[in-house]
């Protein structure tokens, strides 16, 4: 498929399989909504990247909605992202970080992290893999962080979610298809195993341009994950205080409970707040995934991530 030229007529040739009855279509090794593979072929002939651009990439489910409050909130520590998206960040006159007005309760991280496959400008997410970014994004110096997460926790997070979209009648989708098929890799922007190593094999290549974290290194250790983040960003803290208060900012316990979180739309899917706030927690794809299941995703993982050197919790 010509990646420039994309038309309806052209998903007929691709692959299609069905994710809570949604039909994906297949490119290039990896799963798309008709929609998002209609937005990657603009983007990688439209997309040209700065080489002050910041792109986050993750997966579906595996910590997005953090790392993005994360990202804008070392951002805008010193001034520097009130340029983001043409905002304005107003400050009290209050010396406590915490009194100044802070734009996360105005607004979903959405908001100000907006979606590349929407190309918006500065500072983007994309849920794209590595291969499917347009060239200039390869090429410039623009930076990378990349978040992922174990594949379990991963899956139960994803089935959560997307039941959301289900009605009372539906009830929640059998759990056990949700397994087949995220383990066979389709699933959207799938598969994740191959997701996350061309992302890990890129940050291996060039790790000065690519950052690569996981959601329970985060969890573990924030101080010292958001530390190495911010000097990733050419941000570095000046003093422990200015840590704990983006760590504070960002924290999932607060953003949950802000107002326009549990009340407000995403303003890019158009699901409520609150859909992308849960519990956060590791492991909690206990309560969901049998003993069979989770033995089979474990061999299924260490296969997957055999010699790459890189290590998922399981």
């Amino acid at each position: 498929m010509d990646s420039s030229d994309f038309t309806e007529s052209m998903l007929d040739q691709l692959p299609m399989e069905r994710f809570w009855d949604i039909p994906l279509y297949q490119w290039d090794g990896f799963w798309y909504r008709s929609y998002h593979l209609q937005a990657t072929m603009a983007l990688r002939s439209q997309y040209i990247a700065r080489d002050d651009d910041i792109i986050l990439a993750s997966p579906m489910k595996t910590g997005t909605t953090w790392l993005k409050a994360l990202c804008f909130s070392i951002l805008q520590k010193d001034g520097n992202a009130a340029r983001l998206n043409g905002e304005t960040v107003g400050k009290t006159e209050e010396d406590d970080p915490r009194h100044i007005r802070d734009p996360l309760v105005d607004n979903h991280p959405a908001v100000y992290v907006q979606t590349l496959e929407v190309q918006s400008p500065r500072l983007f997410h994309t849920h794209l893999p590595y291969t499917a970014l347009p060239d200039s994004i390869k090429t410039s110096n623009c930076k990378l962080v990349y978040i992922t997460r174990n594949p379990k926790d991963t899956l139960v997070s994803m089935w959560h979610f997307f039941n959301k979209l289900r009605t009372p009648e539906q009830g929640p989708y059998p759990f056990e298809q949700a397994f087949e098929s995220f383990i066979n890799g389709v699933s959207h922007f799938g598969p994740f195993f191959d997701h996350v190593l061309q992302y890990w094999d890129q940050s291996l290549k060039s790790p000065n341009k690519i950052l690569f974290l996981k959601y329970e290194d985060l969890k573990k250790d924030p101080k010292g994950e958001v530390k190495k983040l911010a000097s990733f960003l050419g941000k570095p803290f000046n003093n422990e205080k200015e840590v704990e208060d983006v760590i504070w900012r960002c924290s999932l316990e607060r953003l949950k409970n802000l107002e326009v979180n549990k009340n407000g739309i995403d303003p890019w899917v158009g699901m409520q707040n609150n859909a992308f706030f849960r519990s956060g927690i590791v492991g909690d794809w206990k309560n969901i995934m049998s003993k069979e299941l989770s033995e089979r995703l474990d061999q299924i993982t260490r296969q997957k991530l055999k010699d790459s050197g890189l290590h998922l919790e399981i």
